[in-house]
């Protein structure tokens, strides 16, 4: 069992909690998820890693209630605990990878939309500690929605905040923000955009018009987190690949988007997995349970 130390709602229908997780806490890195179970009989949600404490042993995760799963999630309170908390799962964030004197050389843009808020903040703290200050753009459909600014704020070298209706910060899409620091005279070598898939197709939209290379971090379904089900399958540069394995960090301008899209809808069906397995074949992978393929 694994015990929430502190759960808490960041606004509305989206949740905080820090978990007591000593392995996960010991080898996690920004980029990274985890799966968690709240009995032995409920879903498997996937949830990107927003903070960790090795000394202390803790993981701090956010989500949004979206389901049946996150529903129950939300009822928990400190003390009570998680019967799974499955991680490091995926791949680290590329710049973890990076000779650091070679990153400090660079220009990063970070762009955060709604929830993708809290994957974005553990890569920008941990270049914060390597003394690298990047900007960082958080967007959210108004105000009310808008969450860890403080935080954000505390390691960013500069935070731009823009709502989709103006009720604060810049007003606009995060798309709009971009191109205003463009065009104020702001060079990058890099974009990070974590958020909604459509956000993130446009950005990436933007982005190579502007010749700026960017790492979207994809957020498909996922059943299992290894690999096996096939949910999370996504076409990058032609290639199929696996969000919970290759990823979830991939080159956002080789992603397709529009059939990563229209995929998560398929699948959110019975009838639309038995139809991808037929469609994709030896590539769709089985052991979700749900659509036969493990059969």
């Amino acid at each position: 069992m694994y015990k929430i130390l502190e759960a808490r709602e960041l606004t509305t229908n989206i949740f905080l909690m820090v978990v007591e997780a000593k392995r996960v806490a010991k080898s996690c890195y920004p980029g990274q998820f985890i799966i968690v179970r709240t009995d032995e009989n409920s879903e498997r949600i996937p949830l990107t890693i927003c903070d960790y404490d090795r000394e202390k042993g803790t993981v701090t995760i956010v989500f949004q209630i979206v389901g049946g799963g996150t529903e129950i999630m939300s009822r928990l309170k400190d003390g009570d605990a998680f019967h799974d908390f499955v991680g490091p799962l995926g791949c680290p964030s590329e710049f973890i990878k990076e000779d650091l004197e070679e990153l400090k050389k660079k220009n990063i843009l970070f762009v955060a939309g709604g929830v993708g808020t809290a994957p974005v903040y553990p890569q920008v703290k941990w270049l914060h500690e390597k003394g690298i200050a990047a900007d960082v753009i958080v967007g959210s459909k108004t105000k009310d929605l808008l969450i860890l600014e403080k935080e954000m704020e505390a390691v960013a070298g500069n935070l731009y905040v823009t709502t989709d209706d103006g009720s604060y910060g810049r007003s606009g899409m995060v798309t709009q923000t971009i191109t205003d620091l463009v065009n104020e005279g702001k060079k990058y070598d890099v974009c990070v955009a974590i958020g909604p898939m459509i956000m993130m197709k446009f950005v990436c939209k933007l982005t190579k018009e502007l010749e700026i290379p960017t790492i979207v971090s994809l957020n498909p379904i996922m059943v299992d987190g290894t690999g096996m089900c096939g949910a999370c399958r996504v076409t990058v540069g032609g290639e199929v690949k696996f969000a919970c394995v290759d990823g979830p960090e991939f080159d956002g301008h080789l992603v397709n988007f529009d059939e990563a899209m229209q995929r998560q809808q398929i699948y959110k069906t019975a009838e639309g997995r038995a139809y991808l397995k037929a469609k994709e074949g030896d590539t769709h992978h089985g052991g979700c349970g749900n659509c036969g393929g493990d059969n």
